[in-house]
């Protein structure tokens, strides 16, 4: 489609069977169909070490940082899964975010960000994904207000891996068209 928007799209878990993952891949579909141009990547293929400024200042950025920066300054929008570990981000995605800050050129201010989150919990994650959208935020990207989360999402996909939640899915689609819209005037 001549004018789609490019969104980088990525989970903060590395886990085989992640629910967040999961509710990602269906996400992504609902961004395809509204009209963006997705990559989706796994940041287990970009492994980083936990940020320190002293490793920083004798090895500079690790080559995988410089690759993910890399990634997102050539994408208009970001599509972020927000797991939760106890009530927080995760280390993965706070220390992928953290790294990515420290370019001499910060990709993330001008871009559009978008959200979501699942959990087995109650609250489907809720907590993560407003600190992960705060922090998207200070960073200088324009964040979809729209706020798809999945509680209780072990029960909410079928054996093949698809979103069964139709409240669920019709909240990402609504996501998926803002992100869409949001993005492509930005760009």
């Amino acid at each position: 489609m001549a004018n789609a928007p490019k969104i980088l799209a990525f989970s903060g878990s590395s886990r085989r069977e992640s629910l967040n993952q999961k509710f990602l891949n269906a996400a992504i579909e609902e961004v395809r169909k509204a009209g963006g141009e997705v990559t989706a990547i796994n940041l287990k293929d970009y492994p980083l070490p936990i940020y320190d400024g002293d490793f920083e200042d004798t090895h500079g950025l690790p080559e995988n940082a410089t690759k993910l920066i890399a990634l997102i300054k050539g994408h208009a929008g970001l599509l972020i899964a927000s797991p939760e570990y106890n009530s927080m981000n995760t280390p993965l995605l706070k220390n992928t975010i953290d790294w990515c800050t420290r370019a001499d050129d910060d990709p993330f201010p001008g871009r559009v960000a978008a959200v979501i989150s699942a959990s087995p919990g109650q609250f489907g994650g809720i907590r993560s994904l407003k600190l992960a959208q705060q922090v998207l935020l200070h960073l200088g990207c324009l964040v979809v207000p729209a706020q798809p989360s999945l509680p209780q999402a072990n029960k909410a996909f079928d054996d093949a891996g698809k979103l069964t939640n139709e409240r669920a899915q019709k909240a990402l689609g609504e996501m998926a068209a803002r992100l869409v819209e949001l993005t492509r005037k930005q760009g």
